[in-house]
């Protein structure tokens, strides 16, 4: 028989359950197919992470964000990166201003970083000196202006875009600032069937914007709730494993590793493979993760995270291609412990 504690846990996976199915219908609504980068997108969401979204022009990045963005009860900003956007264009500046009484004083202009959700469109088009004002916020959730610094409302996450195909007028994004994104989540091209749906849609009359499904209350909830889904030891140490043997000086750490890598994940990605595993497990309207889990949220999590070597890069050996092989080569436990379990 089941506990009072377990009755109610169940009862908020169970309601964690529907929102996240009625946030999926309404942005369904707009976005054709896609099914995985919306699931990711969400993963992230509720994980209280920031999502990297790469991608072709023209196949819906900005769409998927702004639609997101219209189901959620939240303030929405949009920047736009360009060369010469400046980092004071992000962040707002202090502006002197005359009162009523001809008095004047500085009064700070808040930038759209003081949103709630934040759309970085083209993010590597700004100046590094530009990308870098974004940091702060999306490690501290604050923002220092002229010494004072200012907390965002929560929920915040940033939900970023970036082009791979054309590097003129880019600045590839540094790994400080690629470490504090929780997934990179690479945007596929649609198939036969989803372009003509899509052409369906968008070449007829204008559909209006989906409606908002999800309050405030509500994301902060499911938020809470995901970082309430246990996780066991051995799968905790799975995910440690995992990330260790991202690091080519790492002992035992697989061929691949050593010959295509310069430096692995770290504790960020570790953190991040746990969070991302756990939205998966509440997505799923499971009270635990699973290894399986774990494996799955592998290469969103880690494919930023790990930087190729001169070796690697001259091979063509994508990252993601690393990520497979030390799931293939990392154990979901031990061998003492397989062996123990045989006997």
């Amino acid at each position: 028989m089941a506990t009072a504690s377990g009755v109610d846990l169940e009862s908020r996976l169970a309601i964690a359950q529907t929102a996240s199915r009625r946030l999926k219908d309404a942005i369904a609504e707009v976005i054709v197919g896609q099914g995985d980068i919306v699931e990711q997108t969400l993963w992230g969401i509720l994980a209280g992470g920031h999502v990297l979204l790469e991608g072709a022009p023209g196949l819906g990045k900005t769409l998927l964000v702004r639609t997101i963005a219209s189901c959620l009860d939240l303030r929405f900003s949009r920047i736009q990166f360009t060369p010469d956007l400046m980092p004071s264009d992000v962040t707002g500046t202090n502006i002197l201003v005359t009162s009523a009484d001809g008095s004047r004083q500085f009064s700070l202009h808040k930038g759209p970083i003081f949103g709630q959700v934040i759309l970085a469109d083209e993010i590597n088009r700004a100046t590094p000196k530009t990308q870098s004002a974004l940091l702060e916020a999306m490690q501290e959730h604050a923002c220092t202006i002229a010494g004072v610094r200012h907390a965002m409302e929560q929920p915040f996450f940033v939900l970023a875009t970036e082009n791979p195909i054309e590097m003129e007028g880019t600045y590839p994004l540094p790994e400080a600032q690629l470490d504090r994104f929780l997934l990179k989540v690479l945007v596929p091209s649609p198939t036969e069937d989803e372009m003509t749906e899509i052409l369906a849609r968008t070449t007829g009359r204008e559909r209006p914007s989906p409606s908002r499904v999800l309050s405030r209350e509500e994301i902060l909830d499911l938020r809470a709730l995901c970082r309430d889904v246990a996780i066991a030891e051995p799968v905790m140490r799975y995910a440690s494993r995992l990330v260790r043997a991202t690091d080519p000086q790492a002992a035992g750490a697989p061929d691949m590793t050593r010959r295509a890598l310069r430096y692995g994940a770290g504790v960020r990605g570790a953190q991040s493979l746990v969070l991302a595993a756990k939205a998966v497990a509440l997505l799923e309207g499971r009270a635990h993760v699973a290894f399986a889990d774990v494996q799955r949220v592998a290469g969103p999590v880690l494919r930023h995270r790990l930087i190729r070597s001169f070796e690697g890069e001259a091979d063509g050996i994508s990252t993601d291609q690393v990520i497979a092989a030390v799931i293939e080569a990392v154990p979901t436990r031990p061998a003492p412990v397989t062996e123990a379990i045989k006997r």
